[in-house]
């Protein structure tokens, strides 16, 4: 699975992008979220709170709840805001 990280989220864990293999454990995006929190300090720092970060699979918005394959392509970002 490759996992991309923008902006504030990038800063914390420290890499735009890395390629994890996913655990059977994982099946959603909360959970894919709750797995990388254990990586390291900084991913624990930037996903402490899941409701401040944004995900998209496969390049669509995705929620907490939305499945994930080990094939996919998720990245994760601060919300956005239109104007």
């Amino acid at each position: 699975m490759q996992i991309l990280y923008f902006a504030w989220v990038r800063e914390k864990v420290g890499t735009a992008g890395e390629e994890i293999a996913l655990p059977e454990s994982v099946r959603d995006v909360g959970g894919l979220m709750r797995h990388l929190g254990t990586l390291s300090p900084g991913h624990a720092e930037a996903f402490a709170n899941p409701r401040a970060v944004r995900a998209a699979v496969n390049q669509d918005f995705a929620h907490l709840s939305d499945l994930v394959s080990p094939g996919d392509e998720v990245a994760f970002f601060p919300p956005v805001t239109g104007g």
